[in-house]
C-alpha cells in the first residue's frame, strides 16, 4: 500500500493529549498500521512513547516490520499481526491513532488487502469506536481521518460509545474545492467546546504554507 497524504496529515496533526491531561502519551496504539507510517511518525514525535502497531494483513506486517527496523525508532515500535477486535482489553493506551477503512457501501477493490484497508468489511466504524473505548486510558485521546460523509456519521456514532469530540479539522484539497476529509480527535472526558480548524493542502498549484508547517518534519524535500 502506498503512503497516503491522509496518514501524513493525521500523524502530524494529532495532539497526543486531551484537554484534561497535557502529559504526552507513553503508550500509543496504531490500528491498521499498513506500512507503519503512523507508528513511525508517533515514534518521531513522542520520543518517550512505546508504540504498538497492529494489522490483520500479513503483507502489511512484513512491510511495517522492515520499515520500522530500518528506522531510528525500531526498538520502541512493536509490530503485531493481530485483529484489533481480538486485542486483550487489559491493555490500556494513552493515545490511539487510526486511518480506518473508509467505505461503508459500494464496490470493493479486487485486491483483498486493498479491500480490507479501504472498506469496512472486517471492521465497522461502530466496532472500531467500541473497541477503542475499551483500550483507552481515562485521560487518553484517539485520532482518526475519514471522508466528509463517513466522518460526520463517525462523529454521530462516537456519541453512543461515550466519546467526546475535542478537535476537528476540515481539509480541502485546494482553495477552490470543497472539504473532502475530516481530521477528528476524541477524548473520554466531556469538553467545554470542540477546537475547530481548516486546512487547505494546495494553494496556487503548490503546497500551502499551512500544510508545509504541519508536515515538513516528515518529508525530506518539503
Amino acid at each position: 500500500m502506498p503512503v497516503s497524504t491522509d496518514s501524513v496529515m493525521l500523524g502530524a496533526w494529532i495532539q497526543g493529549h486531551s484537554p484534561t491531561n497535557v502529559n504526552v502519551p507513553k503508550k500509543i496504539l496504531d490500528i491498521g498500521t499498513g506500512t507503519g507510517i503512523l507508528a513511525l511518525m508517533c515514534a518521531q514525535r513522542f520520543p518517550e512513547a512505546e508504540i504498538t502497531a497492529l494489522d490483520i494483513d500479513s503483507k502489511a506486517i512484513e512491510s511495517a516490520t522492515i520499515n520500522c527496523q530500518q528506522s531510528p525508532w525500531g526498538n520502541r515500535i512493536h509490530i503485531q499481526h493481530q485483529d484489533i477486535l481480538q486485542c486483550p482489553t487489559d491493555n490500556a493506551f494513552d493515545m490511539i491513532i487510526c486511518n480506518p477503512p473508509y467505505f461503508n457501501s459500494g464496490q470493493t477493490a479486487s485486491s483483498s488487502a486493498r479491500a480490507t484497508a479501504r472498506h469496512t468489511i472486517n471492521l465497522t466504524h461502530h466496532q472500531l469506536l467500541q473497541v477503542c473505548r475499551t483500550l483507552i486510558t481515562s485521560a487518553g485521546n484517539a485520532g482518526f481521518i475519514l471522508p466528509v460523509s463517513e466522518g460526520e456519521q463517525f462523529i454521530q456514532a462516537a456519541q453512543q460509545y461515550s466519546w467526546y469530540l475535542s478537535r476537528y479539522c476540515a481539509v480541502q484539497p485546494t482553495e477552490n474545492k470543497p472539504c473532502h476529509r475530516i481530521l477528528m480527535e476524541f477524548t473520554c472526558d466531556p469538553v467545554e467546546s470542540c477546537e475547530k480548524s481548516q486546512l487547505i493542502i494546495r494553494e496556487n498549484q503548490q503546497y500551502s504554507d499551512e500544510f508545509v508547517r504541519l508536515t515538513k518534519d516528515f518529508y525530506q524535500k518539503m
